[in-house]
Protein backbone atom coordinates (compact mmCIF):
# COMPACT_ATOMS: atom_id res chain seq x y z
CA UNK A 1 0.00 0.00 0.00
CA UNK A 2 1.12 3.57 -0.40
CA UNK A 3 2.98 4.70 2.25
CA UNK A 4 0.79 7.21 4.48
CA UNK A 5 1.72 10.99 4.42
CA UNK A 6 2.81 12.45 7.85
CA UNK A 7 -0.86 13.67 8.72
CA UNK A 8 -2.28 10.12 8.30
CA UNK A 9 0.39 9.21 11.10
CA UNK A 10 -0.50 11.76 13.55
CA UNK A 11 -3.94 10.14 15.07
CA UNK A 12 -2.24 6.62 14.95
CA UNK A 13 1.17 7.71 16.73
CA UNK A 14 -0.69 9.70 19.36
CA UNK A 15 -2.59 6.40 20.03
CA UNK A 16 0.11 4.27 20.31
CA UNK A 17 2.12 6.72 23.06
CA UNK A 18 -1.20 6.66 24.73
CA UNK A 19 -1.23 2.92 24.79
CA UNK A 20 1.60 3.05 26.19
CA UNK A 21 1.80 5.54 28.68
CA UNK A 22 5.26 6.13 28.95
CA UNK A 23 7.86 7.29 26.96
CA UNK A 24 8.83 5.77 23.63
CA UNK A 25 11.28 6.34 20.53
CA UNK A 26 10.80 6.97 17.27
CA UNK A 27 12.06 3.61 16.38
CA UNK A 28 9.66 1.87 18.67
CA UNK A 29 6.89 4.36 16.54
CA UNK A 30 8.21 3.49 13.34
CA UNK A 31 7.73 -0.51 14.09
CA UNK A 32 4.27 -0.30 15.49
CA UNK A 33 3.04 2.18 12.84
CA UNK A 34 4.78 -0.05 10.00
CA UNK A 35 2.77 -2.76 11.27
CA UNK A 36 -0.40 -1.33 11.99
CA UNK A 37 -0.29 0.27 7.90
CA UNK A 38 1.07 -3.27 6.75
CA UNK A 39 3.91 -1.78 5.05
CA UNK A 40 6.07 -4.36 3.35
CA UNK A 41 10.19 -4.37 3.31
CA UNK A 42 10.09 -2.77 -0.04
CA UNK A 43 7.98 0.52 1.43
CA UNK A 44 10.13 0.68 4.25
CA UNK A 45 13.05 0.99 2.04
CA UNK A 46 12.25 3.46 -0.03
CA UNK A 47 13.70 6.59 0.70
CA UNK A 48 14.09 10.07 0.30
CA UNK A 49 15.62 11.66 -2.76
CA UNK A 50 18.97 12.54 -0.56
CA UNK A 51 19.18 8.82 0.39
CA UNK A 52 19.75 9.74 3.45
CA UNK A 53 16.78 9.08 5.44
CA UNK A 54 13.64 6.44 5.09
CA UNK A 55 10.39 7.89 3.61
CA UNK A 56 8.30 6.36 6.03
CA UNK A 57 10.66 7.33 9.16
CA UNK A 58 11.01 10.99 8.11
CA UNK A 59 7.04 10.78 7.71
CA UNK A 60 6.98 9.15 11.67
CA UNK A 61 9.55 11.58 12.92
CA UNK A 62 7.32 14.79 11.80
CA UNK A 63 4.46 13.96 12.91
CA UNK A 64 5.91 13.76 16.41
CA UNK A 65 7.66 17.11 15.72
CA UNK A 66 4.41 18.91 14.59
CA UNK A 67 2.85 17.21 17.90
CA UNK A 68 4.97 17.95 20.03
CA UNK A 69 4.61 21.61 19.09
CA UNK A 70 0.73 21.83 19.37
CA UNK A 71 1.81 20.19 22.83
CA UNK A 72 0.25 16.96 22.34
CA UNK A 73 3.43 14.99 22.44
CA UNK A 74 6.16 15.72 24.99
CA UNK A 75 10.16 15.15 24.75
CA UNK A 76 11.92 13.73 27.67
CA UNK A 77 15.18 12.96 26.45
CA UNK A 78 17.06 12.90 23.49
CA UNK A 79 15.26 10.15 20.84
CA UNK A 80 12.42 10.05 23.52
CA UNK A 81 8.59 11.31 24.17
CA UNK A 82 5.71 10.49 25.36
CA UNK A 83 2.02 11.60 25.24
CA UNK A 84 0.88 14.96 27.69
CA UNK A 85 -2.26 15.35 29.72
CA UNK A 86 -3.37 17.49 26.20
CA UNK A 87 -3.03 14.76 23.98
CA UNK A 88 -4.60 12.32 26.14
CA UNK A 89 -7.61 14.53 26.27
CA UNK A 90 -8.11 14.76 22.80
CA UNK A 91 -8.12 11.18 22.16
CA UNK A 92 -10.77 11.03 24.90
CA UNK A 93 -12.28 12.99 22.27
CA UNK A 94 -12.14 10.27 19.72
CA UNK A 95 -11.18 12.20 16.79
CA UNK A 96 -11.68 10.80 13.31
CA UNK A 97 -8.83 12.19 12.18
CA UNK A 98 -5.67 14.66 13.58
CA UNK A 99 -3.89 16.55 11.01
CA UNK A 100 -2.60 20.52 10.62
CA UNK A 101 -6.13 21.86 10.38
CA UNK A 102 -6.59 20.30 14.06
CA UNK A 103 -3.55 21.27 15.82
CA UNK A 104 -3.94 25.06 14.47
CA UNK A 105 -6.49 25.31 17.59
CA UNK A 106 -3.51 25.29 20.02
CA UNK A 107 -1.97 27.93 20.57
CA UNK A 108 1.61 26.96 20.83
CA UNK A 109 1.18 25.51 17.08
CA UNK A 110 0.08 28.52 15.58
CA UNK A 111 3.07 30.29 16.87
CA UNK A 112 5.12 27.41 15.56
CA UNK A 113 3.77 28.02 12.31
CA UNK A 114 4.49 31.87 12.65
CA UNK A 115 7.84 31.28 12.64
CA UNK A 116 10.02 32.81 10.46
CA UNK A 117 11.03 29.93 7.90
CA UNK A 118 7.95 27.79 8.52
CA UNK A 119 4.91 30.10 7.09
CA UNK A 120 5.24 29.21 3.86
CA UNK A 121 5.74 24.67 4.83
CA UNK A 122 2.27 23.57 5.19
CA UNK A 123 0.35 25.53 1.67
CA UNK A 124 -0.36 22.17 1.11
CA UNK A 125 -2.38 21.53 3.85
CA UNK A 126 -5.18 24.32 3.79
CA UNK A 127 -7.38 22.36 1.89
CA UNK A 128 -10.06 20.49 3.20
CA UNK A 129 -9.39 16.97 1.51
CA UNK A 130 -9.20 14.39 4.11
CA UNK A 131 -6.67 12.17 1.84
CA UNK A 132 -4.53 14.60 0.54
CA UNK A 133 -1.06 13.41 0.46
CA UNK A 134 1.43 16.08 1.91
CA UNK A 135 4.92 16.40 2.06
CA UNK A 136 7.00 16.82 5.38
CA UNK A 137 9.35 20.33 5.23
CA UNK A 138 12.21 17.98 4.44
CA UNK A 139 10.67 16.03 1.71
CA UNK A 140 9.13 19.66 0.40
CA UNK A 141 12.85 20.70 0.27
CA UNK A 142 14.03 18.15 -1.62
CA UNK A 143 11.47 17.09 -4.01
CA UNK A 144 11.77 21.12 -5.38
CA UNK A 145 15.19 20.36 -5.67
CA UNK A 146 14.89 16.85 -7.57
CA UNK A 147 12.60 19.01 -9.63
CA UNK A 148 15.47 21.58 -10.25
CA UNK A 149 17.82 19.16 -11.11
CA UNK A 150 15.36 16.95 -13.30
CA UNK A 151 15.01 20.70 -15.25
CA UNK A 152 18.82 21.35 -15.30
CA UNK A 153 19.60 17.55 -16.62
CA UNK A 154 17.04 18.18 -19.73
CA UNK A 155 18.49 21.44 -20.32
CA UNK A 156 22.03 19.91 -19.73
CA UNK A 157 21.05 16.88 -22.59
CA UNK A 158 19.57 19.43 -24.91
CA UNK A 159 23.12 21.80 -25.19
CA UNK A 160 24.98 18.12 -25.21
CA UNK A 161 23.06 17.25 -28.17
CA UNK A 162 24.36 20.92 -29.86
CA UNK A 163 28.01 20.63 -29.50
CA UNK A 164 30.72 19.29 -31.49
CA UNK A 165 31.39 15.39 -31.58
CA UNK A 166 35.23 17.10 -30.58
CA UNK A 167 33.72 18.98 -27.93
CA UNK A 168 31.51 16.42 -26.71
CA UNK A 169 34.56 13.21 -26.68
CA UNK A 170 36.29 15.84 -24.28
CA UNK A 171 33.42 16.03 -21.89
CA UNK A 172 33.45 12.90 -21.42
CA UNK A 173 37.42 13.26 -20.75
CA UNK A 174 36.48 16.05 -17.99
CA UNK A 175 33.80 13.74 -16.47
CA UNK A 176 35.81 10.01 -16.14
CA UNK A 177 38.46 12.22 -14.87
CA UNK A 178 36.29 13.90 -12.28
CA UNK A 179 35.20 10.17 -11.46
CA UNK A 180 38.95 9.32 -11.15
CA UNK A 181 40.04 7.83 -13.66
CA UNK A 182 42.61 8.77 -16.00
CA UNK A 183 44.87 10.48 -13.85
CA UNK A 184 45.31 13.81 -14.85
CA UNK A 185 43.64 15.48 -17.52
CA UNK A 186 46.64 15.67 -19.61
CA UNK A 187 47.05 12.33 -19.93
CA UNK A 188 43.55 11.31 -20.02
CA UNK A 189 43.79 14.59 -23.15
CA UNK A 190 46.60 12.46 -25.14
CA UNK A 191 44.58 9.02 -25.20
CA UNK A 192 41.21 10.66 -26.13
CA UNK A 193 40.83 10.00 -30.23
CA UNK A 194 43.82 9.03 -30.78
CA UNK A 195 42.69 5.18 -30.72
CA UNK A 196 42.14 4.90 -34.63
CA UNK A 197 40.63 1.91 -34.37
CA UNK A 198 37.19 0.92 -35.65
CA UNK A 199 34.13 1.64 -32.56
CA UNK A 200 36.95 2.76 -30.10
CA UNK A 201 37.22 6.92 -29.74
CA UNK A 202 39.44 6.62 -27.02
CA UNK A 203 41.10 5.18 -24.25
CA UNK A 204 41.63 5.83 -20.56
CA UNK A 205 43.54 5.07 -17.63
CA UNK A 206 41.43 2.73 -15.37
CA UNK A 207 42.92 3.72 -12.29
CA UNK A 208 45.67 6.89 -11.47
CA UNK A 209 49.09 4.60 -11.92
CA UNK A 210 47.52 2.61 -14.98
CA UNK A 211 46.80 -0.79 -13.98
CA UNK A 212 44.62 -1.45 -16.41
CA UNK A 213 42.77 0.81 -19.37
CA UNK A 214 39.31 1.35 -20.30
CA UNK A 215 37.96 1.70 -23.93
CA UNK A 216 35.65 4.57 -24.38
CA UNK A 217 32.77 4.99 -27.50
CA UNK A 218 31.61 8.45 -27.30
CA UNK A 219 28.08 9.00 -29.34
CA UNK A 220 26.75 12.51 -29.81
CA UNK A 221 23.40 11.17 -30.92
CA UNK A 222 19.75 13.35 -31.13
CA UNK A 223 16.80 11.01 -31.32
CA UNK A 224 18.41 7.83 -32.63
CA UNK A 225 19.02 4.96 -30.01
CA UNK A 226 22.16 3.37 -29.87
CA UNK A 227 21.05 -0.54 -30.90
CA UNK A 228 22.59 -3.74 -30.70
CA UNK A 229 24.65 -3.71 -34.00
CA UNK A 230 26.51 -0.83 -32.61
CA UNK A 231 27.78 -2.03 -29.33
CA UNK A 232 28.79 -5.73 -30.84
CA UNK A 233 31.62 -3.47 -33.01
CA UNK A 234 32.51 -1.79 -29.92
CA UNK A 235 33.22 -5.24 -28.53
CA UNK A 236 34.74 -6.59 -31.26
CA UNK A 237 37.16 -3.64 -31.40
CA UNK A 238 37.77 -4.27 -27.78
CA UNK A 239 38.51 -8.16 -28.55
CA UNK A 240 41.00 -6.67 -31.43
CA UNK A 241 42.67 -4.99 -28.69
CA UNK A 242 42.79 -8.07 -26.19
CA UNK A 243 40.31 -5.50 -24.09
CA UNK A 244 37.62 -6.46 -21.67
CA UNK A 245 36.54 -3.27 -20.21
CA UNK A 246 34.59 -0.45 -22.21
CA UNK A 247 32.40 2.60 -22.01
CA UNK A 248 29.79 3.61 -24.10
CA UNK A 249 28.69 6.53 -23.71
CA UNK A 250 25.75 8.50 -25.63
CA UNK A 251 23.61 11.61 -25.58
CA UNK A 252 20.43 9.36 -26.99
CA UNK A 253 19.42 5.99 -25.58
CA UNK A 254 20.26 2.04 -25.34
CA UNK A 255 17.52 -0.04 -27.20
CA UNK A 256 16.06 -3.34 -25.08
CA UNK A 257 17.83 -5.70 -27.44
CA UNK A 258 21.84 -3.82 -26.47
CA UNK A 259 21.19 -3.53 -22.97
CA UNK A 260 20.21 -7.38 -23.10
CA UNK A 261 23.36 -8.32 -25.07
CA UNK A 262 25.57 -6.02 -22.63
CA UNK A 263 24.17 -8.81 -19.53
CA UNK A 264 25.47 -11.78 -21.46
CA UNK A 265 28.92 -11.50 -22.44
CA UNK A 266 32.02 -11.56 -20.84
CA UNK A 267 33.48 -8.45 -21.23
CA UNK A 268 32.03 -5.72 -18.98
CA UNK A 269 30.74 -3.28 -21.48
CA UNK A 270 29.14 -0.26 -19.13
CA UNK A 271 26.33 1.80 -21.09
CA UNK A 272 25.94 5.03 -20.14
CA UNK A 273 22.89 6.96 -21.59
CA UNK A 274 21.67 10.67 -21.50
CA UNK A 275 19.92 10.89 -18.47
CA UNK A 276 22.59 9.20 -16.41
CA UNK A 277 25.11 11.32 -18.34
CA UNK A 278 23.74 14.67 -17.14
CA UNK A 279 23.17 13.28 -13.47
CA UNK A 280 26.92 12.05 -13.47
CA UNK A 281 28.03 15.67 -15.01
CA UNK A 282 25.67 17.58 -12.18
CA UNK A 283 26.88 15.19 -9.32
CA UNK A 284 30.71 15.73 -10.54
CA UNK A 285 30.42 19.38 -11.16
CA UNK A 286 31.28 19.16 -14.96
CA UNK A 287 29.77 22.02 -17.05
CA UNK A 288 27.67 23.50 -14.11
CA UNK A 289 27.85 26.18 -11.54
CA UNK A 290 26.57 26.29 -8.08
CA UNK A 291 24.24 29.20 -7.99
CA UNK A 292 22.51 29.01 -4.60
CA UNK A 293 23.65 26.92 -1.37
CA UNK A 294 21.00 26.13 1.35
CA UNK A 295 22.64 23.75 3.97
CA UNK A 296 20.19 22.16 6.38
CA UNK A 297 21.22 21.37 9.89
CA UNK A 298 20.36 20.07 12.87
CA UNK A 299 21.14 20.53 16.30
CA UNK A 300 24.72 19.09 17.53
CA UNK A 301 23.33 16.50 20.88
CA UNK A 302 27.25 16.31 21.20
CA UNK A 303 27.47 20.18 21.90
CA UNK A 304 24.77 20.44 25.00
CA UNK A 305 25.77 17.09 26.73
CA UNK A 306 27.19 18.78 29.76
CA UNK A 307 28.59 16.05 31.09
CA UNK A 308 31.66 16.04 28.17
Amino acid sequence: MPIPDYQSLMLPLLKFSGERKEEITTGEAVDALAKEFRLSDEDLKEMLPSGIQSTFSNRVGWASTYMKKAGLLSATKRGYYQITPRGADLLNKNPERIDVKLLKQYPEFIEFQNRKGTRSGDKSDQHDTPNLISATPLETLENAYENLRGELSEELLNKLKLISPFFFERIVVDLLVKMGYGGSRIDAGRAIGKSGDGGIDGIIKEDRLGLDVVYIQAKRWDNNSVGRPDIMQFVGALQAQKATKGIFITTSRFTPDAKNYVSQISSKIILIDGEHLTNLMIEHDVGVSVVSFYPVKKIDADYFDEAS
